[in-house]
């Protein structure tokens, strides 16, 4: 079935991906864990089956059990908008609200495997497990428009790894990871009016970064003790970007002449000024086991822990205007995800897949914002598969609930509750 596969359509793929590289964000902070529809409706308990292409994220170990080459190209379709804002006393007050747009944004996945002979093997992927883009509406009248009014980081991840076969019932896998990433920061800044002695808008802050790479490593074990259980590890390290770029201030007028003018002798309007910054992406482990309730049923238990304390805070430099230099706090957690998927065959081509996963947040109440409102989660995966001579196919559907998330000690005292829920929507076909 597998060796079907043309390097065509993974060479379009891969184009795919440069094309649409996502711009979402589905696991706790700005992570995105569903890189392979497979995993997807089992809610991404898999680290103890690694059994198809997306092994090359889940856990690595599992190149070593494959015996012919796949590929597998996917897409995972993601809803956003559903995200509400209202505001609390003192400020900015029960009447301020605001709602995300809507929008769909396509993480891709894409996968190559390829036995080596002796006990080794070959992957090669290419996803994105990091994304994130808030967008509020209404820009101009958003009350939280001086924290922010759209945020986006992309991410491409290419990660050349090998399997090996170390017993008939052990496989251990190691890949280097680069990261390409940009980021976009839009908001708006404000002076105290001489005429109101009130905060106005005098400005629009646009931030751009280039794209720019860092590396990692990963690892993993998997362990087919029986028949009946199975089990696996996976880790992947932190990945430091040192991002370059440009920002842009474009005045604002506020009705006010002479204080207009003040502001524009004040501020470097209209130039590109140079930024730096950077951000250090959390490392991951997984350890999984899988029990075979019967020959056609089989269950999995994640344990998932993401060391988002690496994410202390966001410093954005400006060589050429120091004054205008930022320091956003985060002071992120590490945090666990816990993760169930139940597997049925159906038939020997045919399977469906349930699952539930609890995904905490690191984000402290305190750095709860516009520019990132995060939240625990819940979230139900079903899913099915079906196997043909020449292709698979599988799919997978997950509703995620946020808890409404209320902060009442913001750091900037813009606080309020968030309310926000997701839908996503994976497909995946392998050759």
């Amino acid at each position: 079935m597998r060796k079907s596969g043309t390097l065509l359509l993974f060479t379009l793929a891969i184009v795919l991906l440069v094309l649409i590289a996502p711009t979402a964000v589905s696991a706790a902070g700005f992570g995105i864990f569903e890189q392979g529809s497979k995993a997807m409706g089992m809610a991404g308990a898999f680290t103890a089956q690694a059994d198809d292409p997306s092994a090359l994220f889940h856990n690595v170990g599992g190149l070593a059990f494959f015996e012919e080459r796949e590929i597998a190209v996917g897409a995972t379709f993601i809803s956003l908008g559903n995200s509400d804002f209202t505001g609390l006393a003192p400020f900015p007050g029960p009447t301020a609200k605001g709602t995300q747009e809507d929008q769909i944004v396509i993480p891709p996945h894409i996968y190559y495997v390829q036995p080596l002979g002796g006990n080794w093997t070959f992957g090669l992927g290419l996803n994105a497990p990091f994304g994130l883009v808030t967008e509020w509406s209404n820009p101009d009248q958003w009350v939280g428009r001086f924290l922010s009014s759209r945020a986006e980081l992309t991410t491409i991840d290419i990660n050349p790894s090998l399997g090996w076969k170390a017993t008939p019932n052990l496989g251990i896998g190691f890949g280097i990871t680069g990261r390409f990433s940009t980021v976009e920061l839009d908001r708006r800044a404000a002076q105290i009016s001489p005429v109101t002695f009130a905060p106005v808008e005098v400005a629009k802050v646009s931030l751009e970064s280039d794209m720019d790479s860092g590396f990692g490593w990963n690892v993993g074990i998997l362990h087919k003790v029986n028949n009946s259980f199975s089990w696996g590890f996976s880790y992947r390290s932190t990945i430091e970007i040192d991002f370059g770029g440009d920002s842009r201030l474009t005045q604002v007028s506020t009705g006010i002449p002479a204080f207009d003018a003040a502001v524009a002798s004040a501020l470097p309007f209209g130039v590109d000024l140079p930024i730096k910054a950077t951000l250090e992406f959390p490392d991951m482990a997984s350890l999984g086991f899988l029990f075979a309730l019967s020959p056609n049923l089989r269950l999995e238990t994640d344990f998932n822990w993401t060391g988002w304390s690496t994410f202390d805070q966001l410093q954005i430099n400006f060589p050429t205007a120091p004054l205008l230099t930022q320091t956003l706090n985060q002071n992120w957690d590490d945090v666990n995800n816990y993760r169930v998927g139940l597997s049925w065959d159906r038939t020997s081509s045919s399977q469906w897949r349930f699952g539930y996963v609890f995904d905490e947040t690191p984000q402290p109440d305190e750095t709860v914002s516009p520019l990132l409102p995060d939240a625990d989660r819940n979230a139900y995966t079903i899913g099915y598969g079906h196997t043909g001579a020449k292709r698979s196919l599988d799919v997978a559907f997950m509703y995620l609930i946020f808890d409404d998330r209320t902060t009442t000690v913001q750091e900037n005292n813009f606080n309020g509750t968030y309310e926000t829920s997701a839908y996503l929507l994976g497909l995946t076909v392998g050759f």
